[in-house]
Order: C-alpha cells, then structure tokens, then sequence
C-alpha cells in the first residue's frame, strides 16, 4: 500500500500540465455569465432587443463553453 502510494505521489510530481488557458477561459466564461445576468436582473424589460441580438448572445456563450470544455480537456 506505501509503495502506491509514493509511486503515485511521484508521478503526480513528475507532471507539470499549464492549466492557465483553461483559467483563462473558464474566467471568461464566468465573467460573460455574470454580465448577461446582472443586464437580465437589472430589469431590462425589451433586453434582448431583436432576435439577432438574442442569437448573437447564446452564439457567444455557446462559443466560451465550447473553448472552456476544449481546453479543460487538451490540459487533462
């Protein structure tokens, strides 16, 4: 059980992944979702405006989950 251990605490040492694209875009991410909330609670009642503005919306938070997922798992 110890030999498990430490040859599992060696390998972890031994890896030196950079996760800061994964940061990036996870805080990103995070920021887009907090501004579309706070503009939807602050009671804007024509907010979105038109449809494409709609579209343009869900396209842009589509595109930041996609990236997020995407470097979550190239940085696995």
């Amino acid at each position: 059980m110890l030999e498990t251990i430490l040859f599992a605490a060696e390998v972890a040492g031994e890896e030196h992944t950079n996760h800061t694209a994964f940061y990036v875009a996870g805080g990103v991410l995070a920021l887009w979702a907090v501004i579309v909330s706070a503009i939807g609670i602050r009671g804007h009642a024509d907010w979105p405006s038109s449809s494409i503005v709609t579209n343009g919306i869900m396209g842009i938070s589509a595109f930041l989950v996609v990236v997020a997922c995407a470097t979550a798992v190239i940085t696995a």
